[in-house]
């Protein structure tokens, strides 16, 4: 085991926490977001299509602002994406993230998530990687890039020799193959960024994007 992780096995991952937040609907929003004044409208009409689970990923100077943004709207559970650094989760913790979600995994990140108690989805593809992270403690886990890695056929057949570990598969995740996903036995939810798209957000068409979260909420199985 990692001596990383063995520092902080003592401190496995609060699975139940976790799958609360990630069974309230079958798709967590993927959220690119680059302009603060689009936070709080977003997070309200995702909220309101049926979808409270969200992922704002790290990947914009203003993606800590919008996180604090989005914790204040009632009954969204605003998560971290794309986080790759213990300095990383601490900033997103201070800025009111539920929970974090990263691409991969190292075990210096593992741990610091269990050291600060903040709940993380680790990224992986493979069932090496999924097996290091089970070894920190961790029980659920991203799969990602879902579709480059294997898509439903590769999940599936970690289902059996895995069989205590569960996937939210995001990347390559649409609308038209969440259900393939979603059917596996393996699969809590699935990531995906078409129920925000851009040129809604820059035209402030919160309409269509709680109409495309409420469709959203139409593939669960």
């Amino acid at each position: 085991m990692p001596a990383d992780c063995a520092n902080a096995l003592s401190m496995m991952q609060d699975t139940e926490a976790l799958l609360a937040v990630l069974r309230r609907a079958p798709v967590v929003p993927v959220l690119i977001v680059d302009n603060v004044d689009y936070a709080v409208p977003l997070a309200k009409a995702l909220v309101a299509g049926g979808l409270p689970a969200l992922e704002v990923t790290m990947r914009t100077p203003v993606a800590l602002d919008v996180i604090k943004a989005m914790a204040s709207v009632e009954g969204a559970f605003v998560g971290a994406g794309t986080v790759l650094d213990p300095e990383m989760a601490d900033a997103a913790k201070a800025a009111g993230a539920t929970y974090m979600v990263s691409p991969g995994a190292t075990p210096t990140l593992l741990a610091h998530a269990l050291k600060i108690g903040m709940p993380l989805l680790p990224g992986v593809a493979t069932a090496s990687e999924a097996m290091m992270a089970r070894e920190c403690g961790y029980r659920i886990m991203k799969f990602f890039p879902a579709g480059p890695a294997g898509g439903p056929t590769y999940l599936k057949a970690l289902s059996s020799p895995l069989a205590e570990l569960t996937f939210c598969p995001t990347g390559g995740v649409s609308a038209a193959n969440a259900r393939d996903y979603l059917s596996l036995p393996n699969v809590v939810c699935v990531g995906g960024s078409w129920v925000a798209p851009d040129d809604a957000m820059r035209s402030g068409d919160w309409a269509r994007i709680e109409a495309l979260a409420a469709e959203a909420v139409k593939l669960a199985v």
